[in-house]
């Protein structure tokens, strides 16, 4: 699976998880730019995006997270 294909699936979680259509998502794209992404839906994305990838994180993985990009690097090594 390439880059482009996870943010796809990502963006999809996202928008199932914060029941927002609306999102689009970008390498770039941080907590601070999507409405409703705090720390509880964080880690409710994390679930989601586990449960869908069938990986898991590391707690040390998800806290160096600064955008979307770095998760979708974490994803893309698994």
């Amino acid at each position: 699976m390439d880059r482009n294909e996870i943010l796809v699936k990502v963006q999809d979680i996202f928008r199932d998880v914060l029941d927002n259509e609306e999102i689009v998502l970008t390498p770039e794209t941080t907590a601070d730019d999507v409405e409703d992404w705090d720390s509880l839906t964080h880690i409710q994305l994390i679930v989601g995006i586990e449960k869908e990838m069938k990986i898991k994180f590391t707690s040390k993985e998800i806290l160096s997270w600064k955008n979307v990009s770095e998760m979708i690097d974490c994803i893309a090594s698994k």
